[in-house]
């Protein structure tokens, strides 16, 4: 029956009132710590920088390529296999074999369940195709070998874009995969990217590596410039130590010489080398590199045996923050290309989200003339439920603090017509069932009992479709089915709860007139 407990009353009014202060919060600012929680808006509406990156994926097949000659030789050594002349010809391996044993490695390669060449039980194709010509083999990554490879790298380069990204502090950032060697980045809110995209643009691949004394290079050194581009020096190609083996790292003041440095430590495989090393290498000088540069070059006074350092280098307490930034969320598996950037300025924004809400009362005032017209006073408390309905949705986005978009817009402006229909499909309903029923309170319990299972379907397989949208889709799709999705909830609430309360409370009021609807 038409009938609300007192309970039911209070906890109806107690959950309409308080996320009604929920959405009320982003309008008008409270002079309380209560609730300091609003809607974010997203790069379309706030305005912001949109970058667009690719990955170099060469370093990073080079560098497989390499570490793949060490696991053939120890695996066919194992094999008691005789391979030689080991090379790199551009993305290829090739090696000699014996002639006695071609057709061994031939098998061995070309296994389904090959321990060294993978792959073929799940993808049909092994890691790496092979051809061999007097028993000289030319290896290089098949179609799939080269996908797994490009996804991986990828899928590592989005985790180290994000940790920088979320270092700075950007407000809501979208960082998404775009086929198997791009990222999206959109930064809300940003419209100075230039300390983000120098942040994005270094690998931050960070080695140790002790400064030769000789005065020319030879075997087992190599030639690396300073920073500043002007003096360089001749380093022994050995790494001590790479930035794998740092905990973390932060900017610092040197009370000794007063400049800003960057403090690191490091695990403990990491302490271990880095102590043995400064032990054996006391006198020498220590270039530490970044990105192929030498960024400091410091002499080894003693033994470094905590696990812990300071890079100096003319740093400003920025440049030391950025670096400590970049050493803290690790290198980058590969260099990174911004091949597209554009910046949303906040007018945009502005007008978009003006043109959005004219839109949105342009409709919620055509429908309540409507519904005023239509159902009279019944159609006021359907205005007024769907009043309510939106202060409800508004306050549910601002409580999980969700982005709002245009296309969320368009999901709240669908809302509305929504929440109409399901009142003007109740509405019908009561007006068939009072001319079987002369009893207007059945008549009207009636009505909502017998639409209920017609609205339900209705708004169940459309909440089904948002919720399909926001897992596959992306972005801007996200940003529709999120408010569409809560917004069916909060129609049925004010459907069945708000509009239904106060229609009863008229109803029971008026059961003896003639005609109530």
């Amino acid at each position: 029956m038409l009938y609300f407990s007192k309970i039911r009353i209070i906890l109806v009014f107690l959950f309409t009132l308080i996320f009604s202060y929920f959405a009320l919060s982003n309008f008008i600012k409270f002079d309380d710590n209560f609730f300091s929680k609003k809607i974010n808006l997203g790069l379309d509406l706030q305005g912001g920088s949109y970058l667009l990156l690719e990955i170099d994926n060469k370093p990073v097949i080079t560098q497989k390529l390499q570490s793949k000659i060490l696991e053939f030789k120890k695996y066919f050594k194992d094999k008691k296999v005789i391979l030689k002349n080991f090379s790199l010809d551009k993305n290829h391996i090739v090696f000699e074999g014996n002639y006695e044993d071609v057709e061994k490695i031939k098998s061995i390669l070309d296994d389904d369940d090959s321990e060294i060449n993978p792959y073929f039980n799940q993808f049909k194709s092994h890691q790496f195709d092979f051809l061999e010509e007097n028993n000289v083999f030319k290896l290089s990554f098949s179609r799939y070998g080269l996908i797994l490879l490009k996804n991986s790298s990828l899928d590592q380069a989005i985790e180290i874009v994000r940790r920088r990204v979320d270092e700075i502090g950007t407000n809501e950032p979208n960082i998404l995969k775009r086929g198997n060697d791009r990222i999206l980045v959109e930064l809300p809110g940003l419209d100075n990217p230039g300390r983000i995209k120098a942040l994005l643009g270094k690998t931050a691949n960070l080695t140790f590596q002790f400064i030769t004394q000789n005065s020319e290079q030879s075997f087992g050194t190599e030639i690396i410039k300073f920073e500043d581009g002007v003096e360089e020096a001749i380093v022994s190609k050995r790494i001590v130590l790479s930035g794998d083996n740092l905990v973390d790292a932060k900017p610092t003041m040197n009370s000794q010489t007063n400049e800003t440095v960057v403090s690191f430590s490091l695990d403990r495989v990491g302490a271990k080398k880095f102590g043995k090393a400064t032990s054996s290498g006391v006198g020498k000088r220590l270039a530490i590199i970044l990105d192929g540069k030498i960024i400091s070059a410091p002499t080894v006074r003693e033994a470094i045996i905590g696990g812990s350092g300071q890079i100096s280098g003319n740093f400003t307490f920025q440049s030391a923050t950025d670096l400590a930034l970049l050493l803290r969320s690790g290198a980058l598996p590969a260099p990174l290309a911004i091949i597209e950037e554009r910046t949303v300025g906040p007018d945009l924004g502005q007008d978009s989200i003006d043109a959005g809400i004219l839109s949105l009362i342009i409709g919620f005032i055509l429908v309540v003339f409507f519904m005023t017209y239509k159902y009279k006073i019944f159609g006021v408390i359907a205005n007024f439920a769907l009043l309510t309905n939106l202060f409800l949705l508004i306050g549910v986005l601002t409580l999980f603090e969700a982005t709002l978009t245009l296309p969320g817009i368009a999901g709240i402006i669908l809302t509305v017509g929504m929440a109409v229909d399901a009142n003007v499909l109740i509405f019908e309903r009561i007006k068939e069932e009072i001319k079987k029923e002369k009893n207007s309170i059945v008549a009207f319990d009636s009505g909502y009992t017998k639409s209920r299972t017609t609205i339900l379907d209705a708004n169940v397989t459309t909440l089904i479709a948002a919720f399909i949208l926001f897992f596959m889709g992306s972005g801007p799709i996200k940003g529709f089915s999120l408010t569409l999705g809560v917004g069916i909830i909060t129609t049925l609430f004010s459907v069945y709860f708000i509009a239904r309360l106060f229609t009863s409370f008229y109803v029971v009021k008026n059961k003896n007139r003639e005609k109530i609807i």
